[in-house]
């Protein structure tokens, strides 16, 4: 790899001090970023009733950010290779920063969600620059471990610090803060940048797939249009949608297979080991996302509980998930991923059964049980499934398998919100107390928990078949 990077200034030592302050500079946009994106889920039911848009305005409200955040990361990747991972990266923390700027004084839905659009924008620029920069800095074996493992423990942390920082400023000085907060830590990721990034680009990239990248819009955004509004839209507009989603997705893949340089290989449409690993993360993250909205929502509503009890309340998830990562890397590389990914999604679909069953107005215990199976589930999943795609593909080809299981878990997110969240909508007939919503959110968990365990049969049916690749190692990778 390092023989195809061009690259300006000095590379530090990946034992130094400059070296720390190198991998702070490259990762502390998207880790901001990824504090956001939790704090915000338990900030829903404020802005909820501050901006108004019931349920599908919440939907929308985090939506609106993982729909662009997704249907751009695979283009961010292919522009930091052609003008500069530096100056991309850069340009994603100057759009997020406005973009947070934008939503702290929106005045209405309407104005925070085009604001929370570019808010995805500015992340998915942030996100794969970090990891190619880290990656070029420290070409030896050794670096790059450390700065993989120091990229995996902050995205890891944002899900346990996130829901409790969103929690304090909500309750204390208001949602908006959230917002604010971005800008003195992203113009600090600025500053940071030159100082101690240096920049690395790719001689030999193609030309950014415009075509590709127009499609993956379409199809993504018409298909959250109709999950989300689809209840309240005609027959005929979701007709309509519908079929432009189709249409974008087989126009997608058609124009991947006549590129020169397409954002997605060919070949990974056809390759089984890949398909299962994508399907195995779209599950766990679909599951995990849409929870944490339907349980932000329902818990504060159903308990009168405070944003901040709430994200105290959801803590062992995020906290068992932290814990169990190096149980798991221990455990794949004795068993190969598949085994560890059955168990966790079958962990997580029992926790969310478990809450489903209970109701948000349980005995807080059966629901703390429910998010102990539900985080564990997640640290039994995440690692093993990125080590399976990796193992599917050529060694050359890890960089992009990484980036499409990334763009796995964020469709995943998109869809489980749109999904989970109206499906708790049409339960509870919009209702925001009693019996009713009560019944709505149970019916949105256990959305969430039927969709676990049809991705462990999907992972169980692929390892009867390749029984001869069951001991295969696994990579240590994670990614909440």
């Amino acid at each position: 790899m390092a023989g195809n990077l061009s690259r300006v200034a000095p590379l530090p030592s990946s034992g130094s001090r400059s070296s720390v302050f190198t991998l702070i500079a490259a990762y502390l946009g998207l880790f901001v970023g990824l504090i956001d994106t939790n704090a915000v889920n338990l900030a829903l039911p404020a802005i909820r009733a501050d901006l108004g848009g019931g349920v599908s305005g919440a939907q929308w409200t985090a939506d609106a950010y993982n729909v662009t955040f997704a249907a751009v990361l695979l283009t961010a990747g292919s522009l930091g290779d052609r003008f500069g991972r530096r100056f991309v990266l850069r340009s994603g923390l100057v759009a997020f920063v406005v973009a947070s700027l934008a939503c702290a004084v929106a005045p209405s839905l309407d104005a925070l969600l085009a604001a929370r659009a570019a808010q995805g924008v500015g992340a998915a620029l942030m996100l794969p620059q970090g990891l190619a920069i880290a990656a070029a800095t420290f070409p030896d074996a050794a670096g790059r471990a450390r700065a993989t493992a120091a990229w995996a423990m902050a995205a890891a942390s944002s899900a346990a610090l996130g829901p409790i920082l969103g929690g304090v400023l909500t309750d204390t000085v208001g949602w908006r803060f959230i917002f604010w907060l971005n800008a003195p830590v992203g113009l600090v990721a600025f500053a940071m940048s030159y100082r101690y990034l240096a920049e690395s680009r790719n001689p030999s990239a193609g030309k950014v797939d415009l075509t590709g990248q127009a499609l993956a819009v379409l199809t993504l955004g018409t298909l959250t249009v109709v999950l989300v509004e689809g209840r309240t839209l005609g027959a005929g507009w979701v007709t309509a949608l519908a079929v432009a989603a189709v249409a974008g997705g087989v126009g997608f893949v058609l124009s991947q297979r006549r590129r020169t340089h397409p954002m997605v290989p060919p070949q990974f449409f056809g390759n089984r080991g890949l398909a299962v690993a994508l399907l195995a993360t779209f599950a766990m993250t679909f599951g995990t996302y849409g929870m944490l909205l339907v349980n932000s929502i329902g818990f504060q509503q159903s308990r009168d509980a405070s944003a901040l009890a709430t994200a105290v309340a959801f803590l062992p998830m995020p906290l068992v998930y932290l814990t169990l990562i190096p149980v798991v890397n221990v455990i794949g590389r004795r068993t190969g991923p598949r085994l560890p990914m059955i168990v966790g999604l079958v962990l997580m679909g029992s926790g969310m059964l478990l809450y489903a069953g209970v109701g948000p107005d349980a005995e807080l215990w059966l629901l703390e049980a429910a998010f102990v199976l539900t985080g564990a589930g997640l640290a039994f999943n995440t690692g093993p499934a990125v080590g399976m795609a990796l193992s599917a593909v050529p060694v050359e080809r890890a960089g992009l398998a990484s980036g499409v299981v990334n763009l796995a878990r964020l469709v995943g997110i998109t869809v489980g919100i749109a999904v989970m969240g109206t499906v708790m909508a049409l339960v509870s007939g919009d209702a925001a107390t009693g019996p009713g919503f009560v019944d709505g959110v149970r019916a949105g968990v256990l959305t969430g928990g039927v969709v676990e365990f049809l991705g462990a049969v999907v992972v169980f049916g692929y390892t009867r078949k390749r029984r001869s690749e069951a001991t295969e190692p696994t990579e240590e990778v994670c990614h909440a």
